[in-house]
């Protein structure tokens, strides 16, 4: 283990680490990732990150490597499929909503022409930075990722309440919620 000071969430699980280190607050602007991103955090509503971490590589496998042109015309039998894969978060509505929210996905990119340009316009393309000097400091949600959700969910897109937005922009890089103590924090604010 190295000594580098970390968020008090990472410091626990290798995993964790690795994702805490390598992708969590790294601004995101590609779509494809995104969307990763979007599916992942709704299969964790009501649970914890790391239970969708571990199961990470089972869902890549099993959505397509998070191809939502392909998500988008899944039909009855894939449904059926991804609802008997023990390896996935196996539940109906989460399932459903990850392929509507591939087709209101593509429905973004339409009018917008990818959906970063969409998201990232919520913070003016430019990664919001806190200062965050503890944990009981980070909010689970915030007035921009309310407004953030209310458009989602009006675009089409289910299990985007506040809370799984705002995760989802912390996760991307939207926010900077790295601890001003983190190694971390400066890397992301740098990039």
């Amino acid at each position: 283990m190295d000594n580098k000071t970390r968020c008090d969430w990472s410091t626990k699980d290798p995993l964790y680490i690795k994702y805490h280190d390598e992708e969590w607050g790294s601004p995101l602007k590609d779509d494809q990732k995104l969307f990763e991103f979007l599916t992942l955090e709704t299969f964790q509503a009501g649970l914890s990150w790391i239970t969708v971490l571990r199961k990470r590589e089972n869902f890549r496998a099993a959505f397509d490597n998070f191809d939502y042109k392909k998500i988008a015309v899944y039909d009855d039998s894939k449904f059926d499929s991804l609802l008997q894969n023990a390896g996935i978060i196996r539940n109906k509505l989460k399932i459903k909503a990850a392929i509507s929210n591939a087709r209101a996905f593509m429905n973004v990119q339409k009018e917008y022409g990818s959906f970063s340009g969409y998201i990232w316009q919520f913070t003016g393309g430019k990664q919001i930075q806190n200062e965050r000097k503890s944990m009981n400091e980070i909010t689970a949600t915030t007035e921009l990722s309310d407004t953030i959700s209310k458009d989602l969910k009006q675009r089409g897109f289910k299990f985007v309440g506040s809370t799984v937005i705002y995760a989802h922009m912390q996760a991307t890089g939207m926010v900077n919620d790295h601890l001003v103590s983190c190694f971390r924090h400066k890397e992301v604010a740098n990039v």
